[in-house]
């Protein structure tokens, strides 16, 4: 199975991209995020693009997630549904198979840190309810946090930064510890230039000096069938990169 996650800064500027990456890629699942576009304002050619079944929740202009499944298979047809703690269209979530996929936005925070801790306190919450229940988990997307100091370019390590403060990577292990694993940093343990973010200036991609902000974080027992876990960090004109695992199904 491939899982599949981008923040794409705005469908309605990357829709020839996202079509190109699922022509190419042909991922099982795959995720977006700040669509900024209600679903009137979605391309008509990613609405319907062959083989898969589209949810978009987002509105004109702010935020918004979307979710792409394959149903080209029988046994794979997904019940899109949004938790209880999502606002501003940043969480939908679908099982299938028997695992249950999600995909993220997690606030910036710039104008209100107080709703971005308590949505990743929520985020929590759910981890352990879905641990409790025995349900198999993949949380895909921005979540807007830089893991560690690893995951911040030297020249941007910044300990007040919102992004970096320690009350947010508390909770983002919190997150994790929730018996997921962070499966791109898993098999890629000491690269300290593994980013997914760069600033749109000053040639910060090509130079390469950005941040981790975007994560597929997965249940041990799927994270023991991954295969590759991967930043397709030349494609596309968003300032994320798409991340991409595949997992032995």
């Amino acid at each position: 199975m491939k899982i599949a996650t981008w923040n794409v800064n705005g469908i309605r500027a990357r829709g020839a991209q996202v079509s190109e990456w699922i022509a190419r890629e042909r991922p099982d699942v795959f995720c977006l995020q700040e669509i900024k576009a209600s679903s009137d304002q979605i391309p008509t050619l990613i609405l319907d693009f062959d083989g898969y079944e589209c949810h978009w929740h987002g509105g004109k202009g702010y935020s918004g997630v979307a979710m792409l499944v394959r149903s080209d298979s029988p046994d794979v047809r997904p019940d899109f549904s949004h938790p209880h703690y999502d606002y501003e269209t940043r969480v939908v979530t679908a099982r299938v198979r028997e695992i249950l996929i999600a995909s993220i936005y997690v606030p910036n925070g710039g104008k209100d840190f107080g709703a971005k801790m308590r949505f990743l306190e929520d985020l929590v919450n759910e981890a352990a309810r879905c641990r409790r229940d025995g349900t198999l988990l993949v949380l895909c997307g921005d979540l807007n946090v830089a893991r560690t100091e690893n995951d911040v370019h030297p020249k941007e390590r910044k300990p007040l930064a919102i992004g970096q403060r320690p009350e947010e990577r508390a909770l983002l292990e919190q997150v994790i510890a929730q018996g997921l694993v962070d499966v791109g940093r898993a098999l890629d343990p000491d690269n300290d230039g593994l980013f997914t973010w760069w600033a749109p200036w000053r040639n910060m991609r090509q130079r390469n000096i950005g941040w981790r902000l975007d994560y597929i974080l997965a249940s041990q027992a799927l994270a023991d069938r991954v295969k590759t876990c991967r930043v397709d960090a030349a494609f596309g004109t968003s300032d994320h990169a798409p991340v991409v695992a595949e997992f032995a199904m």
